[in-house]
């Protein structure tokens, strides 16, 4: 668990949320984007897997749940303006609900091209 001293140095945004990025802890591959809250980072920390706020649900996601395609949480980083987390992860099966490894598997000309 992390100290009440050290949560509210985090610079959570309006809605209480951080962005988390999500990289392969070994290939260095960027796998996703998601939000955290307090509760999301703390649980990630207690279970070791990573856990987001789903701001479409309003809910607590844990990646891998329902798919199976966990990501063992292997460090956690914080940025310089302490507004944005690095989670560095060994992800067990594709990030991506489209069943990509990475969710940022398209450039912008082909995402306009679509």
């Amino acid at each position: 668990m992390l100290k009440t001293e050290t949560l509210t140095r985090i610079k959570w945004d309006a809605n209480g949320l951080i962005a988390a990025i999500v990289q392969d802890a070994n290939t260095q591959q960027v796998l996703m984007m998601a939000y955290m809250n307090t509760e999301a980072l703390q649980k990630t920390l207690e279970i070791s897997e990573t856990v987001f706020w789903s701001r479409s649900r309003s809910e607590l996601w844990h990646k891998g749940a329902t798919s199976g395609n966990t990501q063992k949480v292997r460090e956690i980083r914080i940025d310089c303006d302490a507004d944005t987390l690095l989670i560095l992860v060994e992800p067990a099966g594709p990030a991506c609900h489209t069943g990509e490894v990475s969710c940022f598997y398209r450039t912008l000309s082909e995402f306009e091209s679509e």
